[in-house]
């Protein structure tokens, strides 16, 4: 009887693990403090002479983790990587870290997810203004990076 707790034990404890291993990690960060985030990712900026990717999202959404997924593809993360420092912040259900949103222009305001390309000094290079990510589970991979090319060139 013993050994058979222990096989129930085991076996639920290898289910854990690998429902666990299955759940794909949530893009966005939902306890962050999302000010302070921006704010490192701008000093980062400074010393690396590059500007600020910012990216506002939510976990709920399926754009955004379909473009958080493009984001980690081979192209495009060398690309962020050599090009931005990159910074998610969550809008939950558009009621929180609006205040960032509203710092730069709104950009959310035709839908999520939203980019901003901020200078190393906080000065907005570019936002989207029409929703231009908002579809990004329609966007092919390669629209996504010919996105994040484009404005990489805005500064």
């Amino acid at each position: 009887m013993r050994h058979l707790f222990a096989l129930i034990a085991l076996i639920a404890l290898l289910l854990a693990t690998v429902a666990g291993a299955a759940t794909p990690a949530l893009p966005y960060d939902e306890q962050a403090d999302a000010h302070a985030a921006v704010q490192q990712a701008l000093a980062q900026a400074k010393t690396a002479h590059v500007p600020v990717l910012l990216i506002l999202g939510a976990n709920w959404c399926g754009d955004c983790r379909a473009l958080d997924q493009a984001m980690h593809s081979q192209a495009n993360a060398k690309l962020l990587t050599a090009k931005f420092k990159v910074v998610k912040v969550d809008v939950g259900n558009f009621d929180r870290n609006l205040d960032i949103a509203a710092a730069y222009g709104n950009p959310i305001k035709k839908g999520i997810p939203a980019a901003v390309v901020l200078s190393p000094d906080n000065q907005v290079l570019y936002a989207t203004q029409g929703g231009e990510l908002a579809n990004a589970r329609r966007m092919s991979e390669t629209g996504i990076t010919e996105f994040f090319e484009r404005v990489s060139g805005a500064h």
